[in-house]
Formats: structure tokens, sequence, C-alpha cells
């Protein structure tokens, strides 16, 4: 049975029950998938405890109606980590993570400056910020994240190497459907066509194609992109489809 904790001080109090054991954290922004899934099933192999939360982070969105248009989907949530037996899922009220109404707020000036960070000012502050308080509160041994968040991925293992956290970030790879597409809560929101036509993105991002290339095919295919960069040994891009924003990478070793 996966059991909801709301409470910060709640938590702590379990917390201190499982001292001598250690807590597998998979931390999400709700609408769970299969993705998510893979990594409550990594996190459940290697720790004794298994913690799922899910806040949906307002200092995370740069446009107001993306953040209303995230699905939120917590009963159905429930159920998979229930499903996964998943031990806790911490369920936080935004104004408790908020108490000080965001006037402290954790920030990287490097990394974070470049491709999402040049298209969504302030997204990683507000990322990195949630990140560092939810690892404070639930104090895992080992936090799990997805490499289809590349770059968060980085920034979060910089932040927890920086500020001298005990705690292991465990990357685990993209998780796709047989189309191809890699799988975010984003996806939801695409129509019958527009899922077709999303296909062209993850095809063609790992094609052998150059990136001025792919940026052209795409924005012929009616594509608003942001990005098709190479760095730290991956092809990432971002792009618009209609109103939805869907990001990607791969491994350049992996490219056809």
């Amino acid at each position: 049975m996966t059991n909801i904790v709301s409470c910060i001080d709640s938590w702590r109090k379990i917390r201190t029950k499982h001292a001598a054991q250690s807590i597998g954290f998979i931390p999400t922004m709700g609408n769970l998938h299969a993705g998510h899934m893979s990594l409550c099933k990594c996190a459940k192999e290697e720790n004794d405890v298994t913690v799922a939360s899910i806040f949906v982070n307002p200092h995370q969105f740069n446009q107001a109606q993306d953040y209303t248009a995230y699905p939120r989907t917590i009963d159905a949530d429930h159920a998979l980590l229930q499903r996964e037996q998943v031990d806790y899922l911490f369920l936080p009220d935004a104004n408790a993570m908020y108490a000080d109404n965001y006037q402290v707020q954790v920030s990287e000036t490097n990394l974070s400056q470049e491709l999402e960070g040049e298209f969504r000012p302030g997204h990683f502050t507000g990322m990195l910020t949630i990140v560092l308080k939810l690892l404070n509160i639930i104090a895992p041994t080992r936090a799990y994240f997805g490499e289809k968040d590349y770059q968060q991925q980085l920034l979060v293992k910089k932040m927890v190497s920086a500020l001298f956290l005990p705690i292991d970030i465990i990357s685990c790879e993209t998780i796709r459907a047989t189309s191809g597409l890699a799988l975010s809560s984003r996806n939801s929101r695409l129509n019958a066509n527009q899922s077709e036509k999303a296909l062209l993105f993850a095809k063609l991002l790992q094609s052998s194609l150059q990136p001025q290339a792919i940026i052209e095919q795409l924005t012929a295919a009616g594509f608003k992109v942001e990005y098709i960069a190479e760095k730290w040994g991956r092809r990432l891009g971002a792009v618009w489809l209609d109103e939805v924003r869907l990001i990607d990478n791969v491994a350049l070793s992996s490219i056809l």
C-alpha cells in the first residue's frame, strides 16, 4: 500500500523510523506514465524504502497557461504507485513548500543559461529550488531522474555536488513508446493527429542528419523549433507542436 503523506513534519517523523534503511526517492510533477514507473522500479531494486513525490511546481513554468493546463491526475497516479508497490507518496501543499513566498531561490550561473535556460528563463532556478527543498525534506539515500530531461539532470547532479548533499543522483534511460516518441506528461495534451506528427521529431533527432538540416525539416513540417544542439555527448532538441512543447535527446553514439 502506498501511504500518502502531505505534511512535512509528518514525513520527518516517518523518516526517523527508517533511519537505518536506504531510501529511494522519485520526484515528479504527477500525470505519471511508464517512464516514471521505470524510475520507481529502479528505486525499489536498489533501496529498502521508496518514496515518490507529486508537486506541480508553479515556479518551473514560464507561461501561466502551461501551468494551468498541466495534467493533474492524483487518483490515477496513486493507483499506479500502489501497483508498483511504492511505499510512500509525498503530496505537499504549495503554501507549505513556499512559505517564504519564493524569496529564497537556488540558481546556477553557467550550465543553466543555455538551451532550456535560454528559452525558459527562470525555469532552472525554480527547478533547483524545489528539488533542493524536496531532497532536504525526504533525505533520501538515492534520487532518480530520467535522461529525457538531460540538462535538468546535469544541473541536479551539479547542485548536489556543490552543496555537499550526501545523496546519490541516479540517471535512468529515457522510456519511449513503441513508436519511438519519448514518454512525457505533456504527450497527453496531443490529439491523435499531433501524436502522429510528433513522431517526426523523435525520428529526425535520431537520424544521421546534421542539426541545421533537422531544423529545416521540422520547420517545413510545421514545428516551431527552439533548438537542436549537440552537447555533453548528446543531441538535444526542443520544439513546439501547436500549443504543446516537446523536448527530447539521444546519445550521439546511438545516432543512425
